[in-house]
């Protein structure tokens, strides 16, 4: 059985798979995702649009920002899966949020989509062969497998899940 030991992880991305224990990679992103969901349905309305401090995020781009990051990892996953050896380019996170008017959004449906592209992320996962979880690429000029990947999903946003109790509730 694979474990986050068998993960190729980017240099800047191996802080995120230090948030997660040893289990599989998909009982880790299921997991992941009941504690996600628990704590999105617990954070008051009020809050949504609070940043801590200038010139950082709401809850609400926080919120965006993980939903687009998590595309952005199964992407890569997908082509690495699929054994594109074509190099990924990086993404200007930052850049990124500052366009995607999340304030616009309603909170409801922000939340909606991160539940869709999470359950799109189970079952892309989900449908991986031995062979495929151990598929390598680069993306960012950096080398990862899916299986780094397929963890990074859920690391990254405990990342987050960690800021938003930490500095917004």
């Amino acid at each position: 059985m694979l474990t986050k030991k068998d993960a190729i992880a980017a240099d800047f991305h191996r802080t995120y798979l230090t948030y997660l224990g040893d289990e599989p990679v998909m009982k880790a992103l299921k997991k992941n995702s009941r504690q996600f969901k628990k704590l999105l349905s617990e954070i008051p309305g009020k809050k949504v649009d609070f940043a801590y401090a200038p010139g950082k995020w709401t809850i609400k781009e926080m919120l965006q920002h993980i939903i687009d990051a998590e595309r952005v990892f199964s992407y890569r996953a997908l082509r690495f899966a699929r054994k594109d050896a074509t190099p990924i380019p990086g993404f200007d996170e930052k850049e990124w949020a500052a366009h995607a008017e999340a304030s616009r959004r309603k909170w409801e449906d922000l939340v909606d989509e991160f539940k869709a592209v999470r359950k799109a992320t189970e079952r892309l996962f989900a449908s991986f062969g031995p062979d495929q979880w151990l598929s390598v690429g680069t993306a960012s000029n950096q080398s990862s497998n899916t299986l780094a990947l397929g963890y990074l999903c859920s690391g990254h946003v405990i990342h987050h899940m960690r800021i938003i109790r930490e500095r917004y509730l």
